[in-house]
């Protein structure tokens, strides 16, 4: 058992909550080679359409450094030549149809019957195209919604390759999994992150960590990682600093949740509209749990602070977050 809340926080981390450095290095490692066998893809199938070499991109928590254990998917997206395709805004933030020329020949066979590019047909080309790369043939590939998934027998991670195009308003987009497309744009959540965390001295990603692993415990409802990530990230860009210990920011944040899972969080991308859209029983239920965590680690922090009873601070930390916490 660790002496210190420091030290039980610095366990805590290492061996339950972050990735481990030497499985991470190994992913990165698969995953920089995939995306070499993926641009090769045009030159080994006859009909994949032309690729957009610059607008290729890493994305999703692997790539912000902000994903807990286990490593169990690494998201990339393999961008592709619009050729002149035509964008047509359906739903803003949800739907939009791609219309190809006639002159984008590989991308006209993708099509629905009304000339719309059909993004299913795309990602089934896709997982097929996967085929082509010869360490991977024995592996188990399908579609899931937008993605191509690779799933390894050789790592515990699998690969979402999510096809996509860069429209010409400055950002992409990628399948809906009904057939038409949505947009998104990961440049700016990477951004957001390195940002934030810049701001207050790197501390911010470990924060976010921590707290996903609290969020995703089964004693409350889970609020969407992609929400709660973000929410995250506003209360602490709105504030002019924080403290040099993570327990006090919890505290903090957990303070900031009772009401803050009532308030709207509006997508940084600008694209979706507000992320909150949880239901009023679900709000009341992290609300509820967010209470509940605030007044544990408070109490925690006077018996470390003012009692000078450090395990007793860490058996409330324990309350929190469970019995790895040690």
């Amino acid at each position: 058992m660790s002496l210190t809340v420091n030290g039980a926080f610095a366990t805590f981390h290492k061996d339950f909550v972050n990735l481990d450095p030497e499985r991470t290095k190994v992913a990165r490692g698969s995953r920089d080679w995939l995306f070499d066998q993926l641009i090769g893809l045009p030159q080994k199938v006859d009909t994949f359409p032309h690729l957009y070499a610059d607008k290729h991109i890493y994305y999703g928590s692997f790539a912000r450094n902000t994903k807990i254990r286990e490593l169990d998917d690494i998201d990339l997206i393999l961008a592709f030549l619009a050729q002149g395709t035509k964008y047509q805004i359906i739903v803003p933030g949800k739907e939009y149809v791609l219309t190809p020329p006639e002159s984008a020949t590989h991308l006209r066979k993708l099509c629905h019957d009304d000339g719309t590019l059909n993004s299913i047909k795309v990602v089934n080309l896709l997982v097929a195209s996967l085929d082509k790369i010869e360490h991977y043939k024995k592996s188990e590939k399908h579609r899931n919604q937008e993605a191509a998934t690779l799933q390894l027998s050789s790592h515990e991670w699998k690969f979402d390759i999510v096809p996509a195009f860069f429209a010409d308003i400055d950002h992409y987009v990628i399948p809906d999994g009904k057939g038409n497309w949505k947009p998104t744009d990961p440049r700016v959540d990477q951004e957001k992150v390195q940002r934030v965390n810049g701001k207050h001295g790197g501390k911010i990603l470990q924060l976010i960590r921590t707290l996903k692993f609290w969020n995703r415990r089964g004693l409350m409802t889970t609020a969407p990682s992609y929400l709660f990530e973000n929410m995250i990230l506003d209360y602490f860009d709105n504030q002019a600093e924080v403290h040099d210990y993570i327990d006090f920011n919890l505290r903090d944040f957990w303070g900031y949740l009772i009401t803050g899972i009532y308030y709207d969080v509006m997508d940084p991308k600008n694209l979706q509209g507000n992320l909150n859209t949880l239901s009023h029983s679900e709000r009341e239920s992290i609300s509820a749990k967010a209470a509940d965590a605030y007044a544990r680690a408070a109490e925690a922090i006077k018996l470390e602070v003012t009692d000078g009873d450090m395990e007793a601070s860490i058996r409330k930390w324990r309350e929190i977050f469970g019995t790895n916490f040690i």
